[in-house]
């Protein structure tokens, strides 16, 4: 090493010096060190953002026995078909199951309930926070609005019934 054999590229021509990080190891290879910059999560939510919507999710479904789910997204011209489209596809827990579902592009919103969940949350509750929501999203807050709407919609469809 203090003859400086590391720091010089055996296969290149001579006086060539090398990257930043590049060393010439014993067999002659030339290995370079790079940063790594793991990949930025993509999508229109930063990680914060996101756990809020989880929490105030988990926290919905634990404390009404309800499981309550969120789509964003287009729902094209029939917003309505397409969001209880959507809503079949949760299956057998959809009695018990409430569906916010938001096309921002479109500034739509549909509220979709299953049989269990609808005896528990009144149309105009359901109305109240539909109109809370697209209140936070006219702000440009689509994330307070959501979880903002199922605080609403957690409180009044209260406790599991016994």
């Amino acid at each position: 090493m203090g003859a400086g054999e590391l720091t010089t590229d055996r296969t290149s021509q001579p006086g060539q010096e090398l990257e930043p990080g590049a060393v010439v190891t014993l067999s002659g290879r030339v290995s370079v060190a790079k940063m790594y910059d793991p990949d930025k999560p993509k999508g229109p939510f930063t990680s914060a953002q996101l756990a809020r919507l989880d929490e105030a999710l988990t926290l919905a479904s634990r404390d009404t026995g309800l499981d309550f789910s969120v789509y964003i997204g287009a729902l094209g011209k029939d917003s309505r078909a397409e969001a209880e489209r959507l809503f079949r596809r949760i299956g057998p827990r959809g009695r018990e199951s409430v569906l916010i579902a938001v096309s921002p592009g479109e500034r739509v919103v549909e509220l979709v309930t299953g049989e269990i969940s609808e005896q528990r949350l009144s149309q105009r509750g359901g109305k109240l926070a539909v109109m809370s929501m697209v209140a936070s999203f006219k702000e440009g807050d689509l994330i307070g609005g959501l979880v903002s709407g199922l605080r609403m919609l957690d409180e009044q469809a209260g406790s599991p019934p016994e």
